[in-house]
Parts: C-alpha cells; sequence; structure tokens
C-alpha cells in the first residue's frame, strides 16, 4: 500500500496539481476509489452527489467476464442445462441456449488446440461447423465429464452459483471481439448512416479471420490507427486465454481474468467530461493513469493520487452520503421516505409522504409531489445499490390518470441515464410500478447499523470518561512494549474534537509522553467509542480485543 503523506501532513486533502473549481452550467462528475487491504470501494458522484457504488474484496476471482476450462458436471435434462465446474464453491449453471451458435466449432477447435500441447492450432485455419440448432437438446451436446470453454455473465448471487455462457467475448472501451463470427455490427445508438458505413468498412478490413466484431457507441468518430490498436490488444487476450488452454492440462483453470476491477469500471464509466479520478492507492493510480492514457491520453491529467491523512471517502463527503443512502429506510425531501426491502425473487419498496407537511390540503397535490420526489430517490437508488431483477414499487395512491401518467413519464426520464437494461411499465389498477433491471451482481446491501464496538453487542460498557484512558493504554503498549513509535489512529470525528480540543490537548500531552509519532484521524466511518490503529504505512495494527468489554 502506499502511504497516504506524511507525518508533517496536514488533515486537509493533499493532491498534486488540482485544479480550482470552476462554476459552470455542466454538471460535474468524479470518480473516487478507495483502496485497503482488503477491499476495493468505488464511487461516482455526480455535481458531488452520490449516485454508483461498488465494493469488491479484493480476492474475489469470480468475476463477469472471467474464462474458465471446465467439465460438465452434470446434467439437467428437464431444464435443458448443465452445472459445471469452475472451482466456485457452487457449480456454474450452463443453460443450452448459452452453449451459443458456434458451439460446434468452438468444441472442434478445443480438441485440436488439446491434442498438441507444443504448437497451437490457428484459429485462422479453423473450419466453422453448422449452427447449433436453437430447438436441440443437452443431452445430445454435451457428456458429463467434456470440457468446455465458459466465461461467467453472472456473478454468484445468495444460493446461486455464477451463470455462464460458451459465447464468448472480450471486451475493449470501443470495441468487443467475438471468436468464431465472422458478424460486424455496429452499435444502433449510432445514428449517422455513413458513420456507421465507415465503421463497419473499417473494422471489416483489418478483423482476423474467424472472428467477429461489435462496435461500440463510443467508438463514433475514431481514427483507425485508434481501432485498431484496440483490436490486437483484445485479439491479443484470445490468445494468451487459448495458450494457457493449451499448456496446462489442470482443470478447471481459469484462462482469462477480466481487467481489474477499478480498470473494468472505468473501461464502462469512463465519460470525457469527468472533472477527477481520484485514488488513494499508488499502484491502483498507476493502473488507471495507464488506462486512461491508453484510451483518451487528453484526459491523463485528471486521474490525480490522493496523498492525505484523512480517509479519501471522508474527504470527499462520501461516507456520509453511504450511510444515509443505504440501509432500510432511505429519507428525501420534506420527511418523506422510501422503505425499501430486499428478498429472494424481487425488491419491494413502499412510498410514505411521512411527517410531511401537507400545503392546502389538497391530498391529490401533495400525493404527486411526494410520488414524483420518490421517483427522483429511486432512481439514483437503483443505480447505487445495483438493484437487480424485478422491483415492485407502491407508490401513494392517486386518482387522476393524468397524474399517474406524469409519475410514470418523470420515472422513464430519470432511467435514462441508467446504463444497466431496464423495462418500466406504467403504473397498475393497484398503484404498483413493476420495473424490471438486469442483473449481473448482487445488489450492495451496506450495513449502516453499527453493534457497538465496546461490548460487542452485550449491552453493557465500561464508562465512557475511561475511553481515552483506554486509548492511552493501547498507545504505550504501542510505543513502549511493541516498539511503535509512529502510528495514526482513527477515530470518531467528535472523539477526535474532544481529544484535540484545549491549547494543551490531551493529543499534545500524548504527543509529549509518547513522541510525536502520535497522530489522530477523524474517521467518520466508525461508530462512537470505536478506535483503530495504523502504522506509518497504512497497515491495520488489531489492538482491540473483545475482553476489554468485561
Amino acid at each position: 500500500m502506499n502511504p497516504h503523506g506524511g507525518f508533517g501532513t496536514p488533515f486537509f486533502m493533499t493532491l498534486h496539481n488540482i485544479p480550482k473549481e470552476t462554476v459552470t452550467g455542466t454538471m460535474t462528475s468524479e470518480v473516487i476509489i478507495d483502496v485497503q487491504p482488503k477491499e476495493i470501494s468505488i464511487a461516482l458522484l455526480e455535481d458531488k452527489n452520490l449516485v454508483e457504488y461498488q465494493s469488491e474484496p479484493r480476492a474475489i476471482s469470480y468475476a463477469v467476464g472471467n474464462i474458465y476450462v471446465a467439465k460438465v458436471k452434470k446434467l439437467m435434462p428437464g431444464l435443458n442445462a448443465c452445472f459445471v465446474d469452475v472451482g466456485h464453491e457452487r457449480e456454474g449453471f450452463l443453460h443450452y441456449l448459452d452453449l451459443g451458435t458456434q458451439f460446434s466449432s468452438y468444441e472442434k477447435y478445443l480438441k485440436q488446440v488439446m491434442s498438441d500441447r507444443k504448437t497451437l492450432y490457428p484459429i485462422q485455419k479453423a473450419t466453422h461447423l453448422p449452427d447449433l440448432p436453437k430447438d436441440g437438446s443437452v443431452q445430445n451436446t454435451l457428456k458429463v465429464g467434456q470440457e468446455v470453454l465458459v466465461q461467467v455473465v453472472k456473478e454468484p448471487i445468495s444460493t446461486k452459483g455464477p451463470r455462464l455462457t460458451c459465447d464468448l467475448s472480450f471486451a475493449g472501451r470501443y470495441l468487443v471481439l467475438i471468436p468464431f463470427n465472422d458478424k460486424v455490427s455496429v452499435s444502433s445508438k449510432i445514428k449517422k448512416g455513413e458513420e456507421r458505413t465507415r465503421l463497419k468498412q473499417l473494422i471489416q478490413s483489418i478483423k482476423p479471420k474467424n472472428f467477429g466484431v461489435i462496435v461500440r457507441t463510443v467508438a463514433e468518430g475514431k481514427r483507425a490507427a485508434e481501432l485498431d490498436s484496440e483490436l490486437k490488444i483484445l485479439y491479443k487476450r484470445w490468445e494468451d486465454a487459448i495458450i494457457k488452454v493449451q499448456k496446462t492440462t489442470e482443470r478447471p483453470l481459469m484462462v482469462y481474468e477480466e481487467e481489474s476491477r477499478t480498470v473494468a469500471l472505468l473501461r464502462d464509466l469512463f465519460n470525457p467530461t469527468y472533472d477527477g479520478i481520484y485514488v488513494n492507492d499508488a499502484t491502483v493510480f498507476q493502473q488507471i493513469r495507464d488506462y486512461v492514457g491508453l484510451i483518451a491520453p487528453e484526459k491523463v491529467a485528471i486521474v490525480k493520487q490522493y496523498t492525505g491523512t484523512v480517509p479519501i471517502f471522508d474527504n470527499f463527503n462520501v461516507t456520509k452520503q453511504i450511510k444515509s443512502g443505504f440501509g432500510k429506510t432511505v429519507n428525501f425531501k420534506r420527511g418523506a421516505y422510501l422503505i425499501i426491502e430486499h428478498t429472494e425473487a424481487m425488491h419491494v419498496v413502499d412510498v410514505n409522504s411521512g411527517t410531511r407537511v401537507k400545503k392546502d390540503n389538497d391530498q391529490e397535490a401533495n400525493a404527486l409531489e411526494t410520488n414524483l420526489g420518490a421517483a427522483d430517490e429511486l432512481a439514483r437508488q437503483l443505480r447505487l445499490r445495483d438493484m437487480g431483477g424485478i422491483i415492485i414499487v407502491d407508490f401513494i395512491d392517486m386518482n387522476k390518470a393524468e397524474d399517474r401518467q406524469l409519475l410514470y413519464e418523470r420515472m422513464c426520464k430519470n432511467m435514462q441515464t441508467d446504463r444497466a437494461r431496464h423495462n418500466i411499465l406504467p403504473l397498475s389498477k393497484f398503484g404498483l410500478m413493476q420495473i424490471t433491471r438486469q442483473r449481473i451482481r448482487p445488489a450492495m446491501d451496506v450495513q449502516v447499523e453499527e453493534t457497538c464496538p465496546t461490548c460487542f453487542g452485550k449491552g453493557k460498557i465500561k464508562s465512557s470518561i475511561l475511553f481515552t484512558d483506554q486509548l492511552e493504554s493501547k498507545i504505550d503498549t504501542l510505543v513502549n512494549k511493541i516498539g511503535i513509535t509512529r502510528f495514526y489512529l482513527h477515530v470518531h470525528p467528535y472523539v477526535a474534537a474532544y481529544i484535540n480540543q484545549g491549547l494543551i490537548s490531551l493529543k499534545r500531552r500524548w504527543q509529549m509522553k509518547y513522541g510525536m509519532g502520535v497522530r489522530i484521524i477523524p474517521s467518520q466511518k466508525l461508530a462512537f467509542l470505536q478506535y483503530e490503529f495504523y502504522d506509518q504505512k497504512r497497515q491495520f495494527i488489531d489492538m482491540q480485543e473483545e475482553i476489554e468489554s468485561k
């Protein structure tokens, strides 16, 4: 991990060459990346408001896009599907229709590759076999123990294993490369006929044989050199993957790993209008800088390494928004609130007017205003929590058909900025709105309720006035017994204010007694009487024992 600034660093953030904010009429967008030893969290802010949030363990290995060579474990004729062992605790699910029309060609090529461990059989020489029939059956196509190349299209969710496909693809910023498919497709969002023709002809002339290409929306207006460069990178990924299949006998085996979570997210999210991408880790900072340099060299300057002592999410007011934006109850304007429940089958949202003061006793107008506000907040919540599958929303009843139509149109407009595929139905006669939204990974469910860090849920703690004595005891142990003289002590902002108050503050007394290496950092993610110690390199020091609460 990269040190986040020396001990002389002030408490406000320290960034290299941060431009002063300019007041414009356009929306500002910033990406904040918090890299911790065990997880990476990514927040997207629009006009300083949190709209997307992702947090994943750094050790996670079943990301969407990963490719495995694996064995069929069990056939399920009733489902016309099979289970495949990809090394996950739950086997992956592969439906017959997800084998892809080119499965026969893949199967033959895979046998040719594995039959010669020394010389790689080139895909350009592979023969195209007839397409797999759509009305076929899995038991006539696969057998138990057969090796197949599969790609994760949906991460493990709840009790379900990963969803798999044999229709492989390698996604880049501008292009998607598809082996065994000679077709070139252009995104329907590129409307200009001449540009569509230019891109199609260009890709046809440079793509390798036996590969298909999907041209993404952001490729519009891009030069041939840029597209050719990315095509070569994607082809190299395929080549590296198939070489692993050829050289290795271990099964299951991951032959292609999706780019790091931060880079993969940026690949889909990146917008040239971003005002800043802030990272608190040197390695990830360099990865992102290199990637942005590749896809948008003129925007490299927006990638900045954060080196302040205050946690990066606290500095950009992300922590507070996470605490208020997640949980069962979400407040929005004038006392109204949403109740959000997650179940195995669907998400259920209830809209409540709460303590909102009614204006002019006009119930219909109040219901409409509350519902419109709820639609704004719900659209943000769907992106923020990455809620997928079926979402049922119980809005406040409205009598006027034009008001119900207005609410439906508002929801549709709000969801236009959502990258996930979705479908919205008008309000039913019961006042319910049904939404389906593409589900690729589990919905974010951040726990905002805090377990007491001093009693560990038992309900009894030492007197709060003795808390600072307990901290001093820990500092004494660190300095005089363990020998760590330079460290950061993270505490709740209220506790930090108490420690720092006065001319001869408690912090100053500790520094006089134990040395100037004692640093106090306010951290919004901590509970009131919680504390964390970090060494000079920002590595966590476990100094908390449950026995303290007895």
